[in-house]
């Protein structure tokens, strides 16, 4: 009884310090209060199975966010990820839903930001210097223009969420190089690509780590399973068009889910 009453004690003692320096306390999966947001790489585009009432959102319950509550069934989620979402639409059309009482926020945002659905389109369509240089441009805006957005967004997020624990999920690497594709881009233009998705990840984690967020990298999960691998993850070029370069059902339940289950 004696050792019972000292650990309840000092239970007790570390959960009345946490409070008084602001820290939240960790929760159980089931006790999360769950909110995603983002682009199209949480809202699940490629994935199909999309939501009737998402519109062009096109939230898909193959969507990492749905497949995590579905298996842990926290007491309250809100799924706003949108397709197309940029930093700056996040933050006016997505953060209704984060409250003090949320426990736990995912979000994707960045990549439209630098118009890198764009990057793709001119890689497919036009000459390999040109590819070249759109993702040189691309890397350029990731430099100068895309740290403020993701601060201001993060800001927003850690304003209206005081307690929540924030997973920033980053984007896979495309290509796999001098793998089994025999036509479309060069290797130059996949290399190319691959890089600007490396620098944006890059300034992902940045930005992440300065506004106190968690960075989860979904490279490693996406290793082995890139377009022009045997098994992708991801499609390439495709019909309809909107599926281009999103991951497929197999990559949201391999890649991003294992990527934010462990960073949750």
């Amino acid at each position: 009884m004696l050792w019972r009453r000292i650990a309840l004690s000092a239970s007790t003692a570390l959960a009345v310090a946490a409070a008084a320096l602001g820290v939240a306390q960790p929760a159980t999966a089931a006790g999360h209060r769950y909110v995603a947001l983002g682009d199209s790489y949480s809202s699940g585009v490629g994935a199909g199975s999309y939501l009737s009432d998402s519109g062009d959102c096109r939230r898909s319950t193959n969507a990492y966010p749905r497949l995590w509550a579905a298996a842990n069934s926290p007491s309250a989620f809100s799924f706003t990820a949108c397709s197309g979402a940029t930093t700056g639409s996040v933050r006016s059309g997505q953060l209704a839903p984060l409250n003090s009482s949320t426990t736990l926020v995912s979000v994707t945002a960045g990549g439209n930001d630098v118009g890198f659905a764009d990057v793709m389109q001119t890689c497919v369509l036009n000459s390999e210097a040109t590819c070249v240089a759109a993702v040189d441009a691309a890397v350029v805006k990731m430099n100068s223009t895309l740290p403020g957005g993701l601060s201001a967004l993060y800001g927003d997020i850690r304003s209206r969420a005081p307690q929540a624990r924030v997973v920033v999920l980053g984007y896979p690497r495309f290509y796999k190089l001098s793998g089994s594709c025999i036509a479309g881009l060069s290797e130059t233009e996949r290399a190319a690509i691959n890089r600007g998705s490396d620098t944006l990840n890059g300034v992902l984690a940045k930005q992440a780590a300065n506004a106190g967020f968690a960075f989860s990298s979904v490279v490693d999960e996406f290793t082995g399973h890139e377009i022009c691998s045997a098994d992708s993850w991801l499609h390439s070029l495709s019909v309809p068009v909107y599926n281009s370069y999103h991951p497929k059902a197999a990559g949201q339940s391999g890649g991003y889910l294992p990527a934010f289950r462990s960073a949750v």
